[in-house]
């Protein structure tokens, strides 16, 4: 058991002995909100009711920012539509169409129903955005003000709407049309004198995305430009919402994840806590692929059975070409989705990048080719043998590195996720070539090794 299920097991015992809405009160401030959220799971229906009912909605709210999609669900289900909203009123509008975007339909169309007109047209709004798009993620809570107002109306108008908004280290600046023409820090603000208009000390230079902009190339922008928080506009430049740092955190956590676990060819729909029948459910396709990719291997080495049944030897060093070759294709199709994710590699002009993995596959195939075709040569005692796999090594190597790069990189371009199908077509490529070579260039040696 590692440290943080130590820490959650503890509050989970310590929080069902509490029995006051005091005890419980003093207990949140001494803990962090996602420990308890953790906690909460460890509770059966009963139990977690009895405690939420004891807490303050604003504290309900935290819990439910910080918990798993699957404890939010049983937690909103303890509840009524009124209840929710209650506890939605403290909640920013971003984390509750997260929230509403995977609850069942009708719970959802009853809430909104139940709601102010003005808040749920507003969350409508974002629940028509595609949930990993800049406006699925993009909150309405923010902080714009007109550009002709004076910095004494600002300060006073700051705290009375600061509560209610994400972030207030950033103010927009708007123009008549309520256009985004530029920002402004708190610092500035609170150093100005009272009579100076805050056009005077906005930065014009302002970094915005579009609503439909893909929620990774904004964590690309936000990184490459060290923002904390980014204004989503409209064609017009209208400002619909920003983009806190700690949405552009989880994006980044949620896009790594889902990459390697495409890449195993696993769906990121599943995790280890993954019923049964959804595991088998999400893995048992790509394993259909693979076995697929397995006979066409199986069918490049059977046409060489009389070969190989010649030279018996053959059978136990065939292995090693192929799998060198998978193992250098993977290291070149890590870099390349890599560098696809984070923008470093360019669609536009690859030869240098194809000419790169060309020379780096050769010469880690010739160094390797040379290791192990001098071992089986002092194993076997057959210089052949030895040479056939020096020149196998180099081909599959280098062919692997090329694949490596060119097979994420076209299927960029088709518009199709590198990440989910280019570790199969790697795997195939390297197989089916590595046998290729191997047994061709040994059906021509086939005298020298007999």
């Amino acid at each position: 058991m590692d440290e943080n299920e130590e820490v959650v097991e503890e509050i989970t015992e310590e929080i069902v002995k509490i029995r006051t809405k005091h005890e419980l009160e003093n207990y949140l401030k001494e803990n962090h909100f996602i420990d308890i959220a953790e906690s909460f799971e460890e509770l059966d229906d009963i139990e977690l009711k009895r405690i939420l009912d004891l807490m303050s909605d604003e504290n309900k709210a935290k819990v439910i920012e910080q918990a798993e999609e699957e404890l939010q669900e049983k937690i909103l289900e303890l509840f009524s539509d009124e209840e929710i909203i209650q506890i939605f009123s403290h909640m920013s509008p971003d984390d509750i169409t997260d929230i509403l975007g995977y609850i069942e339909f009708q719970k959802r169309k009853s809430i909104l129903d139940n709601m102010k007109r003005s808040e749920a047209n507003k969350l409508r709004e974002l629940l028509g955005y595609e949930e990993d798009s800049a406006g699925g993620i993009m909150t309405t809570r923010y902080i714009a003000f007109r550009e002709e107002l004076l910095i004494k109306d600002i300060m006073a108008k700051i705290k009375v709407i600061a509560p209610k908004t994400e972030v207030i280290e950033k103010i927009f600046v708007l123009d008549n049309k309520r256009e985004l023409i530029g920002e402004a820090d708190l610092r500035d603000i609170l150093i100005s004198p009272d009579d100076m208009q805050l056009s005077e000390i906005k930065n014009e230079n302002i970094i915005s995305v579009h609503p439909d902009v893909d929620q990774e190339d904004v964590a690309r922008m936000v990184s490459k430009y060290d923002l904390k928080v980014i204004p989503v506009v409209s064609r017009r430049n209208q400002l619909l919402g920003i983009i806190t740092i700690d949405d552009i955190i989880d994006v980044i956590l949620e896009e790594g994840t889902e990459d390697i676990l495409k890449l195993g060819g696993v769906s990121e729909e599943e995790n280890v806590n993954s019923k049964l029948l959804i595991s088998i459910r999400k893995r048992l396709p790509w394993l259909v692929v693979n076995l697929g990719t397995a006979f066409l291997a199986s069918f490049v080495v059977g046409t060489f059975q009389g070969t190989i049944s010649k030279a018996v030897i053959l059978a136990t060093a065939m292995p090693i070409v192929a799998g060198m070759g998978g193992n250098a294709g993977t290291q070149s199709l890590t870099v390349t989705i890599r560098g696809i994710a984070l923008g470093e590699l360019s669609m536009v002009d690859n030869n240098k990048m194809v000419l790169k993995q060309l020379f780096v596959g050769f010469i880690n195939g010739a160094v390797l080719g040379f290791i192990t075709g001098s071992i089986m040569f002092l194993v076997n005692k057959n210089i052949f043998l030895g040479f056939i796999i020096f020149l196998a090594m180099i081909g599959n190597l280098t062919i692997a590195c090329l694949t490596g790069f060119l097979i994420p990189v076209t299927l960029k371009r088709l518009k199709v996720d590198p990440a989910l199908a280019s570790a199969v077509l790697l795997t195939t490529f390297t197989d089916v070539c590595g046998f290729f070579l191997f047994l061709g260039l040994a059906q021509m040696f086939i005298q020298k090794l007999i």
